[in-house]
């Protein structure tokens, strides 16, 4: 197998990877800015999904995770574009590929230098035996706890998300002080894709606390249930999964405009 001359992997030398974090925790990798880079130069979701190896399903679901997490969108997407035609990244996607791939040539010449000084990897123990941690929730929101309501034994937890969207969540008295929730504080908002319900009245009441409306980015069939994305601003998208013959009985389509619901009880929090 030939080797690019920046490639700095060999089967018995240093190997790295680098990502961007806030903290401690990771937040930004090479295969995030990989297609990124291919939506740049392709202009297309589905073309940059070939050109990376990944389904156009997972390349969306990258896309959104990605503006989800971002203060500000980093991928934008045309009105009226064809399986993701009129796709591209915003200036601030672009200054944030620019960054990484500065620090992607900074971080090869390092581990070329160190990988010459190391003879060999057992002498270093625990070396990357630990992987960032990952979670299968699909909805993760970074925010800012904007107000804590205390209670007698569950608090009121309302997290901005973006400037105009909360979540609120429900959180015991015991867990707040455990991880010192208040006001300011930097959290990430976890929400089961399967928690969200929908409906086609927008003028539903319910006992569900956190209530947003949006319009369908897309319809993905599976064999009993469907993964529905909603736009629901600010460049946040909503994951929900629901059965193909709610699909069909709601007979819902792509840019329609629906309610999501779910409660409290279901946004778990994790302290960056």
């Amino acid at each position: 197998m030939t080797r690019k001359k920046n490639d700095v992997h060999s089967d018995d030398g240093l190997q790295g990877s680098l990502w961007l974090s806030n903290g401690s925790k990771q937040a930004f990798a090479a295969a995030q800015v990989m297609l990124l880079q291919a939506i740049e130069e392709t202009g297309s979701i589905s073309a940059a999904a070939k050109k990376v190896g990944i389904s156009y399903k997972t390349a969306w679901d990258r896309v959104d995770a990605i503006n989800n997490m971002a203060p500000q969108p980093l991928v934008m997407r045309a009105a009226g574009g064809a399986q993701g035609g009129g796709t591209s990244l915003t200036d601030y996607g672009r200054d944030i590929v620019r960054g990484f791939q500065a620090l992607q040539q900074e971080h090869a010449e390092f581990l070329q230098q160190l990988s010459r000084r190391i003879h060999s990897l057992k002498d270093v123990a625990g070396f990357m035996a630990e992987g960032p941690l990952k979670t299968s929730v699909r909805n993760q929101f970074r925010g800012i706890i904007s107000q804590v309501i205390p209670g007698t034994v569950n608090n009121e937890i309302r997290i901005r998300i973006s400037p105009s969207r909360e979540l609120v969540a429900i959180v015991s008295d015991e867990s707040c002080q455990a991880l010192a929730l208040e006001p300011d504080t930097r959290v990430v908002a976890l929400v089961e894709a399967s928690s969200v319900i929908l409906s086609r009245d927008l003028n539903l009441k319910a006992s569900a606390r956190n209530k947003m409306t949006g319009r369908i980015k897309r319809i993905t069939r599976g064999a009993v249930n469907s993964d529905v994305v909603l736009d629901i601003g600010d460049s946040k998208s909503l994951s929900t999964i629901i059965t193909n013959g709610s699909v069909s009985e709601l007979n819902l389509q792509e840019n329609d405009e629906v309610c999501a619901f779910f409660k409290s009880s279901s946004v778990i929090l994790l302290v960056e």
